[in-house]
């Protein structure tokens, strides 16, 4: 008859897979921040008589999640 697993080994059990599935998910996103970073556009320079404000993406987004 086999003895029962402690609770120290079924713990180390599952923390070794959470930082294995951690590592994944890092290892799989690392290459789509790179590439985000990359293709973003160069920003405005700032007027120099003040003012500025653009309808940006952001802005617009802002827009929609603030309706109510």
């Amino acid at each position: 008859m086999p003895t029962p697993s402690s609770p120290t080994s079924r713990r180390g059990l599952l923390f070794g897979t959470a930082a294995v599935g951690a590592a994944a998910v890092a290892i799989t996103a690392i290459p789509s921040v790179k590439s985000e970073l990359a293709a973003a556009p160069a920003v405005k320079p700032a007027p120099e008589k003040g003012g500025g404000y653009t309808l940006s993406e952001h802005v617009k987004h802002y827009y929609r999640t603030a309706l109510i």
